[in-house]
C-alpha cells in the first residue's frame, strides 16, 4: 500500500462453542466424526421438527462475550436469516439480528509501533452452523456430498468495528481474541480444525479521510497467517484498481493460500432477517449473569502482568507463559512445587512444549503431570543431575509413568560431584590435548570450550559442569 491510502478493515469471526450437544437438539457436538453420524430430524431441518435451545450454548456464548468485555443484553431472540445454499437446504439460518446476545466489546492489542490499541466489537451474536459440502469424484464424475454433522452446531459470530488498519493489527486482534475465548473455556478456537473461521471486510480510502468506502469480503482463511496475507494482497489489489481509474465493487472473494491471491466468488447478497416463531425469546437475568460471571477466569492480559510482578518473569517470557490457559496453569503448579519461576518457564517453553507438539499433544493431554516435571527439575536444582541428563530424561517421562528418580537410577545419570574423581578426568583431558591447552594459554578463548566438551564427554555426560569448569580454569592458569 502506498502512502496515499489507508486500509479500513473489519473482521467477522465465527467461533464454534465447545458444548456437549448442538444448539437446538441433543445430537453430539463433536467435530471430526464419521459423516452424518450425529444427526436427527431437528438438525436435518426436517419439516415439523422443532428446535429446542441449549442452555449450555447460551452460557458458553455469554462466557465468550464477557471475555471480550461486551455488554450482555437482558433479552435475546433468534431470527431467520433467509438464504438458500446446498449446505442450508431449509432456506434460512437461525441467527440473531434484532436482539443479539451482546454489544460494545473491545480487544486491546499492541500495535506495530508498540503502543496499545483498542479494537471495538460491534456485537456478538449466536447462530447455528450449517452443514458441510464435500466435493469429491466418482471415477471421472465430480460429485458433491453433504455432511450434516456440523449442522446446528452452536456458533457465536463476533463482528468487529472497522478499527483495524493493517494486516499486523488484524493478526494481533485474532490472536488476542482467540486467547481470551480459550481462557474463558468457551471454545478451542482452532482455525486448523474449523472451530474458528475468519472473514475479512476490506476497503481503502485516502489517508486522513473518515469515509467508509465500498468493501470486499474475503472468505476461506484457515490460519492467522492466511488472514494477514489475504489482507495485504487485497489492499494492493484495491489500490491498483483505484489508480487505474476503476471502481471497487461490493462482492465476496476467496483466498487461495497456494497462489496467494484472492479470487472473485459471488456478488454480495443480504437476505432478510425475520423473527423466528419456534424459538422463544430468552431473558438473561442478573442472577444468571452473575453466576456465569463467577466462572470467568483471570484473563491473559492480567495474568501477564501478574507473572511479571509475582514471579519476576521478563515481559517476553511472561507473554509466552500466559498466552494460553493450560500452559499458564501448568507453570504455576510447577512453581508451587518449589521450582524457581524462570527455570520452570524455560523448561516448559523450551523443552516440554516442543516435545508435546511432536507427539500431537496439548498440555492438558500430557501424561507428564506438573508435579512430575517439578520432580525432574528439583533433581536439577539440587545438582543431582545436570541439564544434559534432564533433557535426556524428559521425553522418557512423557512416554512412560516412571518417576524421575527411577529413570536417573536406571540409566545411571546421577551427576558426579566428587572433586577427586573429576580432578582425575580434568588432568587426563589436559594431558591428552596439549595443542588446545597451548591455544587457550595463548588467548584463544574457544579452546576452553573444546576442553570443557572433552571433559564432559570423558565424564560420560554426568560430571558436574560447574565443578569441571572451576577445575579446568584453576589448572590452566
Amino acid at each position: 500500500m502506498t502512502m496515499d491510502f489507508e486500509a479500513v478493515i473489519g473482521l467477522e469471526i465465527h467461533v464454534q462453542l465447545n458444548t456437549a450437544t448442538k444448539m437446538f437438539c441433543d445430537c453430539p457436538n463433536r467435530p471430526g466424526d464419521e459423516p452424518n453420524r450425529n444427526i436427527c430430524p431437528a438438525c436435518l431441518w426436517l419439516p415439523g421438527a422443532l428446535p429446542r435451545l441449549s442452555a449450555e450454548a447460551v452460557e458458553k456464548a455469554i462466557l465468550a462475550a464477557l471475555a471480550l468485555d461486551c455488554d450482555i443484553s437482558p433479552l435475546i431472540a433468534f431470527d431467520q436469516k433467509v438464504y438458500y445454499y446446498p449446505d442450508l437446504p431449509k432456506g434460512y439460518q437461525l441467527s440473531q439480528f434484532h436482539k443479539p446476545l451482546a454489544k460494545n466489546g473491545h480487544v486491546r492489542i499492541i500495535a506495530e509501533d508498540g503502543s496499545p490499541r483498542d479494537i471495538g466489537i460491534n456485537q456478538l451474536h449466536m447462530e447455528e452452523d450449517v452443514a458441510k459440502l464435500l466435493h469429491e469424484r466418482e471415477g471421472d464424475t465430480p460429485v458433491s456430498l453433504v455432511d450434516f454433522n456440523r449442522a446446528g452446531a452452536p456458533l457465536v459470530e463476533i463482528v468487529s468495528r472497522p478499527d483495524i488498519r493493517s494486516s499486523f493489527e488484524a493478526m494481533e486482534y485474532i490472536k488476542t481474541l482467540r486467547a481470551r475465548i480459550r481462557y474463558a473455556g468457551a471454545s478451542e478456537c482452532s482455525m486448523e480444525q474449523g472451530t474458528m473461521r475468519v472473514d475479512a471486510n476490506i476497503s481503502i480510502r485516502p489517508k486522513g479521510s473518515d469515509r467508509l468506502n465500498t468493501k470486499v469480503e474475503v472468505k476461506n482463511m484457515n490460519s492467522v497467517q492466511n488472514v494477514g496475507d489475504a489482507v495485504d494482497y487485497e489492499i494492493r489489489r484495491q489500490v491498483d484498481l483505484i489508480k487505474a481509474g476503476e471502481e471497487v465493487t461490493l462482492h465476496t472473494r476467496l483466498w487461495d493460500p497456494d497462489k496467494k491471491v484472492t479470487a472473485a466468488m459471488r456478488g454480495k447478497f443480504e437476505g432478510p432477517c425475520i423473527p423466528d416463531p419456534a424459538v422463544p425469546p430468552v431473558t438473561i437475568s442478573e442472577k444468571w449473569l452473575d453466576e456465569i460471571r463467577t466462572r470467568l477466569p483471570e484473563m491473559p492480559s492480567r495474568k501477564l502482568e501478574r507473572f511479571m510482578d509475582q514471579y519476576g518473569l521478563p515481559r517476553d517470557e511472561a507473554v509466552l507463559m500466559s498466552a494460553d490457559r493450560e500452559p499458564a496453569d501448568y507453570f504455576e503448579t510447577v512453581v508451587d512445587c518449589g521450582i524457581p519461576p524462570r527455570t520452570a518457564c524455560h523448561w516448559i517453553t523450551g523443552q516440554l512444549l516442543p516435545l508435546l507438539k511432536d507427539r500431537g499433544l496439548s498440555v492438558d493431554e500430557s501424561p507428564l503431570y506438573a508435579h512430575r516435571l517439578a520432580g525432574l527439575l528439583s533433581l536439577l536444582e539440587k545438582n543431582e543431575i545436570n541439564a544434559k541428563a534432564a533433557r535426556e530424561i524428559l521425553p522418557i517421562l512423557i512416554d512412560s509413568d516412571e518417576t524421575p528418580e527411577a529413570v536417573v537410577n536406571r540409566l545411571n545419570l546421577r551427576q558426579v560431584s566428587d572433586t577427586g574423581a573429576l580432578e582425575e578426568t580434568v588432568d587426563k583431558v589436559i594431558a591428552d590435548n596439549p595443542a588446545a591447552v597451548n591455544d587457550y594459554r595463548s588467548g584463544i578463548q574457544k579452546a576452553f570450550g573444546f576442553l570443557m566438551g572433552q571433559a564432559m564427554q570423558a565424564s560420560k555426560g554426568i560430571g558436574n559442569p560447574k565443578l569441571i569448569k572451576e577445575l579446568l580454569e584453576k589448572k590452566l592458569r
